[in-house]
């Protein structure tokens, strides 16, 4: 997989196209993946200003404090004019000049600092402010064979992290300790950061955002490891699993952890084009509805993943749009019992033209340690 691949130069070029198609006069990226989409560029997000200038027609300039802009050269497709700011200069009329002329309207970055926002407001005051995302959420949502492949990466490589996970798991360590081995394998595994990292045992098992914490896990307790991060490509890695360590389970745990399994089985096997976001949900919710546990299934079935953990399409009900091979997604019903426990079951997958690709592969039975 080639960095020209992953990355190419005519993403520039159809994002263009696409902002004059939007009735946009420019799109303005400041740090962050779609900054990183358009030009492999993995910009520090900090104070001083970076932003890419896209007009929809004419040169694409890339702002850049002085001395970042080493880093900006090395980027994989940075074939764009550089133009610098030094430390205590204003950097708000470079991106006004690199614009060239009057804007009507512009798209600013989903996720810009709120003062780099109000900065642009106040340098064009007769803009209309309107969100990137409305043009570049339909050039990411499909992804392209080298994005695949560099999700079937980080996937492969995080799937050895858990098959690791008898050296950790195990009656008494906390679940911070356990965290701080998850943590280090996954840099191990060949991640550039870790995103998050889930050891959620016994009651905690129940939140499904829980994290660490300083408690012990008990024998017999099912535990919810769900972990991530960041490949050097860019692309990231998620998947959920759950354990039983040190004993029998608890009473009713093996009955709704079947159901889990299973739905989440038929989740994956119903992904096909044109099915639709709402309907993927629903083949998960609905084998759990009907065993007695649509209550304890407490949010949706899958967020895409690319760039960033969560992107679109979001598999929930509601979401009509189909899904088309190259949408990239997990698949994680889980079933969360307050005061208890919980399970999750969490793999990746990409649409194909005639079906489903898998890219976590280990187990989803229950495995105990």
């Amino acid at each position: 997989m080639g960095i020209d691949e992953l990355y190419p130069p005519d993403r520039l070029i159809a994002a263009q196209r696409a902002t004059a198609a939007a009735g946009l006069d420019a799109l303005l990226l400041t740090p962050g993946s779609d900054l990183r989409y358009l030009t492999g560029y993995d910009a520090h997000a900090g104070e001083r200003l970076t932003c890419l200038v896209l007009p929809a027609e004419g040169e694409p300039t890339l702002i850049v404090p002085r001395l970042e802009r080493p880093a900006a050269e090395a980027a994989p497709n940075t074939g764009v004019r550089i133009v610098d700011h030094v430390d205590g200069s204003d950097p708000y009329p470079l991106v006004v000049a690199a614009l060239d002329g009057p804007v009507a309207a512009v798209g600013l970055a989903d996720r810009m600092w709120a003062e780099q926002v109000l900065g642009l407001r106040e340098s064009l005051p007769d803009a209309t402010q309107r969100l990137a995302g409305e043009v570049l959420r339909e050039l990411r949502i499909r992804k392209s064979p080298a994005e695949v492949a560099a999700l079937a990466e980080a996937g492969a490589a995080i799937d050895e992290v858990h098959l690791r996970m008898g050296e950790w798991l195990r009656p008494g360590r906390t679940e911070a300790e356990v965290g701080t081995d998850i943590a280090a394998a996954i840099r191990a595994a060949g991640h550039v950061s870790v995103d998050f990292v889930i050891v959620a045992a016994g009651p905690n098992g129940a939140s499904p955002h829980h994290g660490t914490s300083d408690r012990p896990i008990g024998v017999g307790e099912p535990v919810v490891v769900d972990i991530g991060g960041t490949m050097p490509s860019g692309y990231r890695s998620d998947c959920t699993r759950t354990y039983l360590v040190g004993g029998p389970a608890p009473a009713d745990f093996l009955d709704y952890y079947a159901v889990l399994r299973d739905a989440q089985r038929a989740a994956v096997e119903a992904v096909r084009p044109g099915i639709t976001g709402a309907a993927a949900d629903a083949a998960a919710r609905e084998p759990i509805a009907a065993a007695g546990y649509g209550p304890a299934f407490l949010h949706r079935t899958g967020h895409g993943i690319g760039l960033d953990g969560h992107e679109e399409p979001y598999l929930v009900a509601g979401n009509d749009r189909a899904l088309e091979a190259g949408m990239a997604f997990s698949i994680e019903p889980g079933v969360y019992l307050a005061g208890r426990h919980g399970a999750r079951i969490e793999d990746i997958v990409v649409c194909t033209t005639d079906g489903v690709q898998r890219l976590n592969t280990t187990p989803t039975e229950l495995i105990a340690l």
